[in-house]
């Protein structure tokens, strides 16, 4: 049973992985088409804000029970993460604001062992190092490599929110009062569209864009067809599959497939953009799966078990 449970959650993992990854393809025309990046990311959480508001009013007792929990999805897992990548875009090279993000896996595993103090298996950690390593080579990071200092801290900060994504995600998991994950992502869309309304400042866009066609390729796309492909494939569909996954897996194990999703977001721009890809962006994506497979291989710790790499250290020592 539990087997089969972990491997829909790697399922769902993957599914996840590949619909987030599948947002920058269809942002990135609408950029070039004349909106400017945060709008682009307002019109996405507002999007998925609005589908998902039939949801939020189906468990608007969430808002009583959970209001913390909600406030913190929105603010970091939603809002922040988006917030602090664009920020961090302005300052340093586009690769490495997306490795800084994706840092978030490893941060996520720190922060398991030394604040939660749960034991962290050796396959995520093992797995987390090799996807890590993977993503430098796939985003190229020593290509035009420019450091600004506070450029490199707002991708920190994206990280740690993408690493509190998935602590959100399991948040609660484990007691009585299981809130339901279509709900906390639906209030979750609803503070972060909020949030991402001050910020961007909706009413300076120019809305006659979604009106006409944007490149995708050399094919002319009506832009309406790529904001509902943002909106309801790379959000809603993408945060539902997420959060579901991992519950189903563990914030350790679901993190490092989420890696997966820059590898997917090149290959896509490869192919539906014509974006060249490298020898080392290649060898990367066999990195990052590769780190995936490993991690997915860990056997989480059942509660009140000690953690197996313990175990071994207090063998040698007897």
């Amino acid at each position: 049973m539990q087997a089969s449970g972990k491997n829909a959650g790697l399922g769902l993992a993957l599914v996840s992985a590949c619909a987030f990854g599948g947002s920058g393809v269809a942002a990135k025309p609408l950029i070039e088409a004349g909106l400017d990046p945060l709008h682009v990311v307002w019109l996405r959480v507002a999007g998925a804000a609005l589908v998902l508001s039939p949801l939020a009013w189906r468990h608007r007792d969430l808002v009583r029970r959970k209001p913390f929990l909600l406030a913190g999805f929105g603010l970091i897992a939603v809002a922040g993460v988006q917030a602090f990548y664009f920020a961090s875009l302005s300052r340093i090279p586009v690769g490495v604001a997306l490795l800084l993000e994706y840092l978030g896996p490893a941060l996520l595993l720190g922060w398991i062992r030394f604040v939660q103090r749960k034991p962290v298996t050796r396959a995520a950690a093992a797995g987390a190092a090799v996807a890590v390593v993977g993503l430098a080579c796939v985003v190229e990071i020593w290509a035009g490599l420019s450091l600004d200092p506070l450029g490199v801290l707002l991708g920190l900060a994206a990280a740690c929110c993408q690493a509190f994504y998935f602590v959100f995600a399991d948040q609660g998991t484990d007691g009585d009062d299981v809130p339901d994950p279509l709900g906390v992502i639906a209030f979750g869309m609803i503070v972060g569209a909020l949030v991402m309304t001050v910020i961007a400042r909706p009413w300076r866009m120019d809305w006659s864009v979604l009106g006409s066609d944007a490149a995708l390729g050399d094919t002319m796309v009506p832009a309406a067809v790529l904001l509902g492909w943002v909106v309801l494939i790379a959000t809603v569909f993408a945060y539902l599959t997420g959060v579901v996954s991992v519950r189903r897996l563990s914030p350790q194990v679901a993190g490092v497939v989420a890696c997966l999703e820059a590898v997917i977001a090149t290959v896509l721009a490869w192919v539906l953009l014509g974006e060249h890809l490298s020898s080392w962006q290649i060898a990367g994506g066999a990195l990052v799966l590769g780190g995936a497979f490993i991690a997915q291989s860990a056997r989480p710790t059942p509660p009140g078990a000690a953690d197996p790499a313990v175990l071994d250290r207090e063998t040698a020592s007897a």
